[in-house]
């Protein structure tokens, strides 16, 4: 395996409050570091993260570059009016995640996926796009009534094509990809923790039949419109930020996107499901970018 990416000076923390106990934004949260036992103000970029970055959940987090902290007003607790300035300090970047006598560091940083994706397609590991000839990052596309939207990358391969590839985050996985509800009565004691089904998209939504991102659902619409009406490649790469799994699937808890997601296959935009494994030093190693897909 070939190491990719690596983030210095990770410390492991326990996440004691979300939203934080002095700020009440939902992306900050209050962390007890546990080489010094003091609890520090830091920002979780993946929210919760189904349960990864929320409370009592183990963490590996790092200091905050100075020109990304953030202040933030809060009134003082003893002086009603009075007002400090806090910032967050450090950022949560993995998730330690035990189970059956295991352990997986999963990468929770929304950003990673990026990262990771730029990284491999540079050491020419991605099978479907190796030798690039040129790209930029966040390209903007407009199609009056058709597309707009800003894309992860875009790009010329080596047989001169155009292709756009479009990056998203996968850190989630279980055993089924069901309802938390019908989890609730399965039994997976007898699974080997490593056959898990890698699923986007999934997260907080107001209505059950809401989309989860809508963000997400507009950029693989867009991409099926344009493979339909151009010949650029396009590209929907999902990287897969752990590696107790051995499947992916679009989540069945988004039936929106999940008909999107098979409608753009059917089209011919192409899918790369991109496997990295992490571990606590903060190395992230290039596995595969063939996870086996689900279909209907």
């Amino acid at each position: 395996m070939q190491q990719i990416l690596k983030i210095n000076d990770l410390i492991e923390g326990l996440v004691v409050k979300r939203p934080s106990k002095f700020i009440k934004s939902p992306y900050v949260s209050d962390v007890l570091l546990k080489d010094n036992d003091e609890t520090q103000l830091t920002h979780s970029p993946s929210l919760g993260c189904c349960g990864l970055a929320d409370k009592d959940a183990n963490v590996l987090v790092a200091k905050m570059p100075d020109k990304k902290q953030k202040q933030k007003s809060i009134k003082n607790e003893e002086q009603n009016e009075q007002k400090e300035k806090l910032s967050c300090q450090y950022v949560i970047y993995l998730s330690i995640h035990k189970e059956k006598n295991t352990e997986q560091i999963i990468g929770i940083h929304p950003k990673l996926a990026e990262q990771l994706a730029e990284k491999a397609l540079q050491q020419n590991l991605l099978s479907k796009l190796s030798n690039v000839k040129q790209y930029k990052k966040e390209a903007v596309l407009y199609v009056e009534d058709k597309v707009d939207s800003r894309f992860d990358f875009m790009g010329m391969d080596e047989n001169n094509i155009p292709f756009i590839m479009e990056v998203k985050n996968v850190p989630l996985a279980d055993y089924e990809d069901i309802s938390s509800k019908e989890r609730c009565k399965m039994d997976f004691q007898d699974r080997s923790v490593d056959s898990k089904v890698a699923y986007f998209p999934d997260g907080y939504r107001k209505k059950q039949t809401d989309t989860v991102s809508p963000r997400a659902l507009k950029h693989i619409k867009e991409l099926t419109i344009i493979k339909k009406e151009s010949k650029t490649r396009c590209i929907m790469c999902y990287v897969i930020q752990r590696t107790d799994i051995n499947r992916f699937q679009p989540s069945v808890i988004d039936p929106e996107y999940r008909s999107a997601f098979y409608d753009a296959v059917k089209n011919g935009v192409e899918i790369i499901t991109m496997v990295v494994m992490w571990n606590r030093n903060g190395e992230a190693y290039f596995v595969r970018d063939d996870l086996p897909i689900i279909f209907e």
